[in-house]
């Protein structure tokens, strides 16, 4: 992989640990009045900055769960624990809650991890971040949300951004192919191959924002060969800033859980991406 010749360095500068700030439960949608119940419920984030810092990156970073479970406040996300490891790093991180299926349908979880980047880009520089330098990443169906907002310009649209707003994605066995749930809800076979709109493949072409994608060498069934299935398309469609890894001797929970440990081979992956674009922003 073209990142490896940064791992060194960005471990060696990540042993020296910043330090931290975190502020819990921003909303990230500004029209209460509008919003529903649920909404207003689900539609926080919470922040992890280096203290005294200027100009940093900030990584949006969305947990997994299938569309229909998660939290940024229950353990088994590690959302804490990943924030507080980048941000040692020097590398602010947000992780948003967002409406879950089936109480909300595609695209309303969508609509909401653009909310929660827009809202990022528009307030970073407020703690101290650099808004030309927001990343977007997450794990599973974190990845999944990730990449449509990357990919799909309508869904960054209607807050005022294109997807020159994106730093980068860097997103870990995520699906590339219409979400599983998604085609749930529309009554469609689990496994039914299905590639439209609604799927990050669909949206592939030249002139997208850089992108990294990791996965796992003990991956759930056809992730891993999903992932580089979508890695060979961009290089087909001639996208350039287009690197992978497949992490050795991991499974689909552990490849993204494993981001909070400071020698993890995907954490150091994804700083060396996120230095790498930082410095071309």
């Amino acid at each position: 992989m073209r990142l490896l010749a940064l791992l060194l360095s960005v471990a060696v500068s990540s042993a020296w640990a910043l330090e931290t700030k975190v502020v819990k439960d921003v909303a990230y949608k500004d029209d209460v009045v509008s919003l529903t119940p649920y909404e207003q419920e689900r539609c926080k984030l919470d922040l992890t900055v280096p203290v005294g810092a200027k100009g940093f990156p900030t990584f949006v970073w969305f947990y997994g769960g299938g569309l229909k479970n998660g939290s940024k406040d229950l353990r088994g996300e590690y959302c804490a624990e990943i924030r507080e490891s980048f941000a040692q790093a020097g590398v602010a991180v947000v992780t948003p809650d967002y409406r879950l299926s089936p109480k909300a349908k595609y695209p309303a979880y969508v609509d909401d991890a653009a909310a929660a980047f827009a809202w990022t880009v528009k307030h970073i520089a407020e703690h101290g971040g650099d808004p030309r330098k927001v990343f977007i990443g997450g794990h599973s169906a974190g990845g999944y949300l990730s990449l449509l907002v990357a990919f799909d310009p309508e869904r960054l649209k209607p807050h005022g951004l294109t997807l020159g707003s994106v730093a980068g994605v860097a997103q870990v066995s995520g699906q590339v192919l219409t979400h599983f749930t998604v085609r749930e809800e529309r009554g469609q076979p689990r496994y039914g191959i299905t590639s439209d709109a609604a799927a990050p493949a669909f949206h592939i072409r030249k002139s997208l924002p850089p992108v990294l994608t990791i996965y796992a060498q003990n991956d759930m069934i056809s992730r891993a060969e999903e992932n580089q299935f979508f890695v060979a398309t961009l290089k087909a469609a001639g996208h350039t800033e287009n690197y992978s890894l497949r992490v050795e001797g991991r499974d689909h929970a552990t490849v993204g859980h494993g981001l909070r440990h400071l020698d993890d081979p995907a954490r150091l992956a994804i700083l060396s991406f996120i230095a790498k674009q930082s410095a071309h922003r």
